[in-house]
């Protein structure tokens, strides 16, 4: 599974696919097999917030996603997070853009 994969048909689905899906793109794509399970909950929070904004018709912007792309650099150390989880976080967010 790749991130085009878990992009598609998100909108539709319910919490718990997604969540599924996550954990196989995280089990399954050697990108994203550093995340771990904090940062996997942390992912899974905010393609919550994303697909629920989608979903009223919204939309993410890309101000949105650098805003939350701050937030987590700002408590990177406080997270855990290195930079190849921010990365690959961010690649996980761009594909919410429309």
């Amino acid at each position: 599974m790749d991130l085009a994969d878990f992009l598609k048909g998100i909108n539709d689905e319910p919490s718990y696919i997604v969540e599924r899906k996550l954990n196989e793109l995280v089990r399954k794509n050697y990108h994203f097999k550093n995340l771990s399970s904090d940062n996997k909950d942390l992912v899974l929070s905010l393609v919550k917030k994303y697909k629920d904004k989608l979903r009223t018709g919204v939309g993410v912007s890309q101000y949105t996603i650098n805003r939350d792309m701050y937030n987590l650099y700002q408590n990177r150390h406080k997270m855990e997070l290195t930079e190849v989880d921010r990365e690959h976080i961010r690649d996980i967010l761009e594909g919410f853009k429309q």
